[in-house]
């Protein structure tokens, strides 16, 4: 039984401060994975003797299997391609696929922290002036090419840093404090989004990270970041979280920039139809 399950059988005989504890184990399992008692103690509100004995209470001994179930989990949802598709499969995917994707969106926005979504939307808004470059790994090349796209018909200067090492180089040699990156990997981390996103940092960049975890070394110089639930139902990450977020994220700048982004919007698509470029069928 998963510490999921375990939280579902035994909830209704949790006392009010163990229920706290079971709630941030279920919305920041990173947290319990790679912090300590007192961390989790401290985002619950209560004491490191409530998060014992809510792991004693569950059935498991202690904060130490607590943390190790948590960590087994979190690295069945994050392990390999190459280990997962070699699991047993599952008669229903589709059923095992919806549980899932909900749970990435819901996990994914549970955690958002509202007054560091309204920095970021400023940032990404250029409320501070400056670039905004996107960061991008090979696997979020597509999710994030979506939101670069129509951060580009809401703003100026939106620059992909994708290419290759001699590429992103060249595309972010410029980058200074006055600039945003907006920065999105999942392990394994590709290693020039993360070489770059610590250069960035260093340059006085404000970096906007989407990770899977607070400790992830993407975070290093973040300003602000946003926790992924990317569980897949097949051997590959899920980016629906991602793209969940991003779209939040497009959509609240678009709202910042409503009175210059209409008329920005009223001239890409007066060139579209200029162009006979899209048809309804």
């Amino acid at each position: 039984m998963d510490v999921a399950a375990r939280i579902a059988t035994y909830r209704e005989h949790l006392s009010p401060a163990e229920r706290r504890v079971a709630d941030v184990v279920l919305a920041d399992p990173q947290l319990v994975a790679f912090g300590t008692v007192a961390a989790v103690a401290e985002r619950a509100g209560t004491s490191g003797a409530s998060v014992v004995r809510l792991a004693n209470r569950i059935g498991l001994e202690g904060f130490s299997e607590l943390q190790a179930g948590v960590q087994g989990e979190l690295a069945n949802r994050l392990g390999r391609a190459a280990e997962r598709i070699r699991q047993p499969a599952t008669a229903d995917l589709v059923g095992r696929a919806l549980t899932l994707e909900l749970d990435n969106v819901h996990r994914t926005f549970e955690r958002i922290d509202r007054a560091a979504l309204d920095r970021a939307v400023d940032a990404v808004a250029g409320v501070g002036g400056g670039s905004l470059y996107l960061c991008v790994a090979d696997a979020s090349s597509g999710v994030m090419a979506q939101a670069g796209a129509e951060l580009a018909m809401l703003r100026d200067r939106v620059v992909v840093l994708s290419g290759g090492d001699v590429a992103v180089g060249r595309l972010s040699s410029s980058a200074g404090d006055d600039d945003v990156a907006l920065v999105l990997d999942l392990p394994r981390y590709d290693r020039t989004v993360l070489e770059t996103a610590r250069r960035l940092g260093r340059d006085g960049v404000r970096l906007i990270v989407l990770t899977d975890r607070a400790l992830s070394p993407l975070t290093e110089r973040a300003a602000e970041v946003f926790l992924l639930d990317a569980a897949g139902a097949g051997p590959f990450d899920s980016y629906v979280g991602a793209l969940a977020l991003l779209n939040l994220l497009v959509s609240s700048v678009a709202d910042r920039l409503r009175a210059t982004a209409t008329d920005r919007l009223d001239r890409v698509e007066a060139a579209w139809r200029a162009a006979d470029a899209l048809t309804d069928g």
